[in-house]
């Protein structure tokens, strides 16, 4: 087994295969994989922090501040990939994901927190950037919104999983917070290292280029990368941290408002993989980004007007709902790029998506401790960014026709 593994098989060859060793269903492990300990470290998270390690709201933007340094330093997965295969990188980092999650319970300090949440942090960011490098090489352009939406509701489906056992065990068999990710992130380390050793070495037809890529063309997909980073910190800190320290969430409502998110997810991506695929990435991504507008103009009502817990709750729902509308900025850049530029791209993208995560959360935290609600309408206003980028971009993207200036430029340059 493991000399299939160390011998690389084009990626034509694959379909030879059994149907479980093939690349596709190596996407969907993956897809599986991750969320079990990445989501169960999200969940409990705010719980733990508070009750455990008595974080306040600037500890909290600290702690996301050094989670997302790995992500602005994404950029490194380019030399890494000089001496390592994409794939055996994206294990690897799934690997080192689970390990330090299998850890974070047995450090309940703020210097202990930080240390193993830097090391999980460079394994899921890293993961992130192969993984997503990895979808939009194995898969054709045709079938790739479909079948992202479905890996989408295969990441919830293990979810869901691993949050009814959370609410079903916590309370009845009094777990503390280190059994809970020890058992989810030694989960996630198992899978990935099964998959190590479980699948070849796939060969993408289109050899990667190992160097950093940055090119004009693609500067809107660079924007819109950017905002995407800023804009779901504030929903990925602060929206989570409120449902705890405005309303008093314990662990298992937390986790009851994460499964709905789970079930919704489930629903719907496959529909908004297919809506993507027949209406294109710009009318999804309005959708999006209008609704994103609305969402956290009314998160900064609940500390102006003073509004409940059940309306904060759908909310944070429908937040959730929106953000997996995403996959379309995914989706246009694979419709512009030449294809030798995947994996380096993916790598600055990421970088250009955490800039903002770096130093955010930590900023936002000390505004959020005069103002929580001035926090939501600045994503508010982040989001209404995002929408006025999304009116540039084209019905039927391509090289050549990467915005709806591309022509007007190229026709006043002749």
């Amino acid at each position: 087994m493991s000399r299939t593994y160390f011998t690389p098989l084009p990626l034509a060859d694959a379909r030879h295969l059994p149907k479980w060793r093939q690349p596709k269903t190596l996407l969907f492990v993956m897809a599986a994989a991750m969320p079990v300990a990445f989501a169960t470290w999200s969940a409990l998270l705010n719980n733990f922090v508070i009750e455990v390690a008595q974080f306040n709201g600037s500890d909290i933007g600290w702690l996301h501040t050094v989670r997302e340094i790995p992500g602005f330093l994404a950029i490194g997965v380019i030399a890494i990939l000089m001496f390592m295969r994409e794939q055996v990188l994206g294990l690897s980092s799934l690997i080192l994901l689970g390990v330090a999650t299998a850890l974070t319970g047995f450090f309940p300090s703020l210097g202990g927190i930080l240390t193993v949440t830097m090391l999980s942090s460079i394994g899921f960011h890293y993961y992130e950037t192969v993984n997503q490098s990895l979808q939009l090489q194995w898969l054709t352009k045709e079938e790739a919104p479909r079948f992202l939406g479905k890996l989408l509701a295969t990441g919830s489906a293990a979810t869901l999983v691993a949050y009814g056992i959370i609410m079903l065990t916590w309370k009845t068999f009094a777990l503390s917070y280190a059994t809970v990710y020890l058992v989810a992130g030694g989960i996630t380390a198992a899978v990935a290292l099964f998959a190590m050793f479980a699948y070849p070495q796939f060969e993408a037809p289109n050899p990667q280029l190992k160097k950093f890529i940055l090119r004009r063309r693609y500067w809107l997909y660079y924007l819109l990368q950017f905002m995407a980073g800023a804009r779901r910190q504030i929903f990925t800190v602060f929206a989570g941290f409120m449902m705890v320290e405005r309303f008093g969430f314990d662990v298992h409502e937390v986790t009851g408002l994460f499964l709905i998110n789970l079930v919704a997810n489930m629903v719907f991506a496959p529909f908004i993989g297919r809506m993507v695929a027949r209406f294109g990435e710009q009318k999804a991504l309005i959708i999006e980004y209008t609704g994103l507008v609305c969402v956290f103009m009314a998160y900064g009502g609940i500390y102006m007007f003073g509004w409940g817990v059940v309306l904060a709750s759908i909310l944070y729902v429908i937040d959730h709902l929106f953000f997996a509308m995403a996959l379309a900025i995914k989706t246009y850049f694979q419709k512009i790029a030449d294809p030798q530029d995947i994996a380096p791209t993916a790598a600055v993208a990421f970088t250009i998506n955490h800039i903002a995560a770096v130093f955010l959360p930590a900023a936002l935290g000390y505004l959020w401790l005069q103002s929580p609600g001035a926090v939501f309408i600045l994503a508010s206003g982040m989001a209404f960014t995002s929408l006025c980028l999304a009116l540039l971009i084209p019905r039927h993207p391509e090289k050549g026709n990467e915005t709806r200036l591309s022509r007007l430029v190229a026709a006043v340059a002749e």
